[in-house]
């Protein structure tokens, strides 16, 4: 089988087993773990903010970095905390998302600042403004740092707080020559995830102030994310952060050949100007068939895809799938479907 469903699929490689086989732990909770510490600091470096927090997953990283109960929280229309997270923020956060539809994925700020709530008591007050870099549910696109720098600038005039949901801020870095840390100089939180396409078997993190993250790992805790011997995982979090970012560029290439392909073929589109990292969402619509008949035919083929939506199938590339891989997988759906 050829998976493309999702850059979580990989495996660890021997040198990454090694690497976490040979880890020195103690008690995380305690604060003992060294090489939790070591990836914590590691990724505050990286990303230029005084402290981070390590975490069992992204959903957890992007809670924490939430407000307080009673909170409006203005959102992309296709934001992962938004689709991809299991209503978590209303039931966990206890927090309410208004939602802005941005062109791939990015509103302008001009658009936020219209939803942004008055001071009357029985409106719930504008806290805290998300944006997603890359974007998922956008196919992989990048939040520019222009943007990035403009929403900064209005968050700081109104006194909210800005996060960035950075799952893959790794392939946005890599893909617009941009710095880790100057992307994340924009905002007040960042999480970032060492399990999409950096090959880590699991772990998130989420960076800001001291203070911030001082509050991050009580509620951490809260959320049951406290976790003991946990340099095992950090260790697989810290090889991938150190060998596995540069190679993302790979993955890009892979997406655009994909695309290209597939693009072609009959009641198949792409928006080519939405490949911009490793994921490519392909729109089925006029092909008379929905994503799951696509999905169920590719994957007789030996061919996994995931969905977006009823009429979009996405495929998103990783350091397990070699370039002639996706090449002979976009072959697949062209074959199958006719070029």
């Amino acid at each position: 089988m050829i998976d493309l469903r999702s850059d979580t699929v990989t495996k660890p490689s021997p040198a990454m087993r090694k690497a976490m086989a040979d880890a020195e732990v103690g008690d995380d909770v305690f604060g003992e773990d060294p090489t939790v510490r070591r990836l914590e600091e590691t990724v505050a470096e990286v990303l230029g903010k005084e402290a981070a927090l390590f975490v069992p997953t992204g959903v957890m990283a992007n809670q924490i970095s939430l407000t307080q109960p009673g909170d409006e929280v203005i959102v992309e229309a296709g934001a992962h905390i938004l689709q991809y997270e299991t209503a978590a923020a209303p039931i966990i956060s206890g927090v309410q998302l208004r939602q802005v539809a941005g062109e791939r994925g990015v509103p302008t700020v001009a658009q936020v600042e219209d939803l942004i709530r008055g001071s009357a008591y029985y409106m719930p007050p504008t806290r805290l403004i998300c944006l997603e870099n890359t974007h998922n549910k956008a196919g992989g696109t990048i939040v520019p740092l222009e943007t990035l720098r403009a929403f900064r600038s209005m968050t700081t005039s109104k006194g909210l707080s800005l996060h960035v949901d950075g799952a893959r801020l790794w392939n946005a870095s890599v893909a617009s020559g941009v710095k880790p840390r100057d992307f994340a100089a924009c905002a007040d939180t960042v999480s970032v995830c060492f399990s999409k396409g950096l090959g880590a078997p699991v772990g998130s993190a989420v960076a800001g102030s001291r203070q911030l993250i001082t509050k991050a790992r009580k509620v951490r805790k809260i959320l049951g994310g406290g976790m003991r011997q946990a340099g095992i995982i950090a260790a697989g979090a810290l090889f991938a952060l150190q060998n596995n970012v540069d190679r993302l560029a790979e993955d890009h290439e892979k997406a655009r050949t994909y695309a290209e392909i597939v693009g072609g073929v009959k009641g198949f589109s792409v928006d080519m100007k939405s490949v911009q990292t490793n994921i490519v969402a392909v729109d089925v619509s006029k092909s008379g068939l929905d994503a799951s008949a696509v999905i169920a035919r590719m994957k007789a083929r030996g061919v996994l895809l995931s969905d977006m939506d009823r009429h979009t199938v996405r495929a998103v590339m990783h350091l397990d799938v070699s370039q002639a891989e996706v090449r002979m997988a976009a072959n697949a759906i062209a074959m199958e479907f006719g070029a």
